[in-house]
């Protein structure tokens, strides 16, 4: 398994060149409801609470993946981003990841225990767009009691590169957001890497 060290430096060095845009030739697997699909997505009855509480005991966080049919931007994100083994890697050994349809009927309970379907929950959580990432605390207890929308602790709005995309799960698992920004810790990772003389804007 690589490691996180070795995964930046790898990313920041362009060591996964040949993974760029318009080198990838992998096509993600689509789904019946026309969303793209990883394998290792969970299975779930959609409670919130419970896949929360699922994740922690099996010490990972828990993130709901908010797609739409036809989304250019979230074939983007499966067939360049997820196409990176490494990135993938990182993602599934470290979350509980729940797709969730912008338009779906699926009954969705919420963590205060409210149930809609999927595109009224989505309303909800003031989901705009697609893809849209909602990360969850660590702590189930966090959570209790609130609103999707309450309780997470970083959204992740749109499309991001890949160099971002990570970033922003390594900023979740590692629970950055208790001391800064996402902003403020890709601004000192890019001086960091600059002053070792690599280059962080490989995409």
């Amino acid at each position: 398994m690589i490691s996180r060290r070795g995964l930046l430096s790898g990313l920041a060095g362009g060591a996964l060149i040949s993974t760029l845009p318009g080198n990838s030739s992998r096509a993600a697997t689509i789904g019946d409801d026309g969303l793209h699909k990883q394998p290792w997505f969970i299975d779930s009855f959609l409670d919130m609470s419970d896949d929360l509480a699922t994740a922690a005991d099996n010490g990972k966080r828990f993130a709901v993946m908010i797609e739409q049919r036809g989304c250019p931007y979230c074939r983007e994100m499966h067939e360049v981003n997820l196409a990176i083994e490494p990135i993938a890697e990182y993602v599934r050994d470290n979350f509980d990841v729940l797709q969730l349809d912008m338009w779906g009927s699926r009954e969705v309970t919420d963590f205060d225990g409210e149930a809609k379907e999927e595109r009224a929950m989505i309303q909800r959580w003031q989901v705009n767009f697609t893809p849209t990432i909602m990360f969850f605390p660590a702590d189930p207890a966090e959570a209790e009691g609130k609103t999707g929308r309450q309780a997470e602790v970083a959204r992740m709005p749109g499309y991001f590169k890949p160099f971002h995309f990570l970033s922003m799960f390594e900023f979740v698992n590692e629970e950055l957001y208790k001391e800064q920004t996402f902003q403020r810790y890709l601004q000192d990772k890019f001086a960091r890497y600059q002053a070792e003389g690599k280059d962080p804007q490989v995409w």
